[in-house]
């Protein structure tokens, strides 16, 4: 680093930026500074350094499902944010399952990474309460864990839960079903919307209305066939994400009703492939890519700190995205 710092006439500090991408020192001295060090071939010893700045500049972002095109999104939106500050970006995937999403916490911090992002699949909060105790950084994505005053980004579900049914019941909609997912914050928080939302019109919400769909576009798919088996059946269907929607809008096709006349349908999250399908999924944003992006900011202030902050509660507005799926032509 001496060498390049003096065949380059720049100081030492200037060349350890730039192989921290930081953004403190301008492109044209980074490409400098990086052409040299391809011209000696040198590599960063990034064990020594972690010794003497006791930092690996090393992220954990653990997802529940890395299929849903949803996370996907909010990754590239953390990585987005977290690259250019010299960190890199370690995804787990934990398949919604606590237990995996614990192992995989304990393995990250093995590798002594920085600081965690965390969707998590968590009942309760003991995982945490480990974090604080060891003073991990980290910060709680798209899912709040009861009891758990943690740093946190995301929407609030309750009104992602009224937003998408208030729609449908603008529709026409009388007799609006619920697919509802896990029992987590995300699936509590949106049912709960559900009914705030049918309350606030007068209309009754029947149990045999939701039906648990947690896990993706088969689930929703299934759900919806038993729905249709109702005497009658809905006019109306919330699913609790995309995915979940997408396999509603099939069910309902493959009955040979018609959507949105017969049933309109909503989703949430907003994924790249919502307005592709078949019938363009009317949806609610949650922008994903914002909240990445936030999320990384956020876990950057707390990894940088020498003084303890208070936990932060960032939510990101929700919006309605109408489409065809449950946009209804309105008469004469």
């Amino acid at each position: 680093m001496k060498d390049i710092a003096e065949d380059l006439g720049v100081s030492l500090m200037t060349v350890s930026k730039a192989l921290r991408n930081h953004s403190d020192i301008s492109h044209k001295t980074r490409e400098r500074v990086l052409q040299r060090m391809r011209e000696l071939n040198y590599q960063p010893d990034w064990i020594a350094r972690s010794m003497v700045t006791r930092k690996t500049y090393l992220v954990g972002l653990v997802l529940p499902d890395l299929m849903h095109s949803f996370f996907a999104e909010i990754a590239k939106g953390v990585a987005r944010k977290l690259d250019p500050l010299g960190y890199q970006v370690v995804i787990s995937n934990t398949e919604e399952d606590g237990e995996v999403e614990q192992r995989h916490i304990d393995v990250l911090l093995t590798r002594k990474v920085d600081g965690l992002i965390i969707a998590s699949a968590q009942r309760d909060g003991k995982v945490f309460d480990m974090l604080a105790t060891r003073k991990i950084p980290y910060v709680l994505m798209d899912r709040s864990i009861t009891g758990v005053d943690a740093n946190f980004v995301g929407v609030k579900d309750e009104e992602i839960g009224a937003l998408a049914t208030e729609h449908l019941i603008k529709q026409g909609c009388r007799r609006i079903a619920h697919l509802r997912g896990p029992a987590l914050a995300t699936g509590a928080g949106r049912l709960k919307g559900y009914r705030k939302a049918l309350a606030k019109h007068g209309i009754e919400a029947q149990s045999s209305y939701v039906v648990s769909a947690q896990y993706g576009d088969n689930t929703g798919y299934e759900a919806t066939r038993e729905l249709l088996k109702l005497n009658p059946p809905p006019d109306g269907i919330f699913g609790y994400n995309d995915p979940v929607a997408a396999g509603a809008v099939k069910a309902v096709l493959e009955a040979g009703l018609r959507v949105p006349e017969d049933i309109a349908i909503i989703g949430a999250g907003n994924v790249h492939y919502s307005d592709l399908l078949r019938v363009p999924l009317s949806t609610i944003d949650q922008s994903s890519t914002v909240i990445g992006e936030t999320t990384a900011q956020l876990l950057s202030e707390l990894m940088e700190t020498k003084i303890p902050l208070e936990p932060r509660h960032i939510f990101i507005p929700p919006r309605l995205v109408v489409r065809e799926s449950s946009e209804r032509k309105k008469q004469g």
